[in-house]
């Protein structure tokens, strides 16, 4: 989703026939817009989880959620560089992950545990759960599973190309400069530039729950 000058929206999570709330995992990504592209028109682009693009070689499958692995390109498009992989390593496998320098990046590992860094060092394993963050100037990311577990590491690499702007954030508003977040809460408020249509809009999730 890319909020642009003004978006208002719902997020619930999904239930069955009978009404139950299934049981979710979710990341959510936050990325930063330029001063340029603040203001474009909101957009939203959803693909189904098959439809993501998804290669394997070598006991390493790697899902695209954004950027471009191997040869593989995602389908969604971000107008700030970014790299968004799905890593599933097999016991024993290794990877050697290019990241383009001066690009900010970590590591959020999902599953299993696994080492990361120079194949030539002892590290300690990192295990589910716990985040990396990779240094500046580096440009290559160097992960295996050495586990004797005999399970799978799954990790997603996030990476992107510092804007180089100031930043100003309040709330879900992110904005170069005090004024003009201070000018985007009053259109908020007042449903203007860009929130002309959350006047009337009452989200169902909302409406469920007898909120309105």
């Amino acid at each position: 989703m890319t909020a642009g000058k003004g978006l208002v929206h719902s997020e619930m999570p999904s239930s069955n026939p009978n009404g139950i709330i299934t049981h979710n995992k979710r990341l959510q990504l936050w990325i930063n817009l330029s001063s340029k592209h603040k203001l474009v028109e909101p957009s939203y682009q959803e693909i189904e989880s098959q439809d993501i693009a998804e290669t394997e070689k070598d006991g390493v499958r790697v899902r695209v959620i954004a950027g471009e692995w191997n040869g593989v390109k995602s389908k969604i498009c971000t107008r700030t560089p970014t790299m968004y992989l799905d890593f599933t390593l097999s016991p024993g496998s290794r990877i050697s992950q290019p990241i383009p320098l001066h690009w900010n990046a970590f590591v959020y590992i999902l599953q299993g545990q696994g080492h990361f860094g120079d194949a030539k060092l002892q590290h300690s394993a990192a295990a589910a759960h716990h985040l990396l963050v990779l240094g500046l100037g580096g440009d290559r990311l160097e992960a295996w599973n050495g586990s004797d577990t005999g399970l799978p590491l799954r990790f997603i690499l996030v990476a992107g190309e510092p804007i180089g702007e100031p930043m100003v954030q309040f709330g879900p508003f992110v904005m170069n400069t005090q004024e003009e977040i201070d000018r985007t809460i009053d259109d908020f408020e007042n449903f203007t530039n860009g929130f002309e249509n959350a006047r009337h809009w009452k989200s169902q999730a909302a409406s469920s729950l007898g909120l309105f």
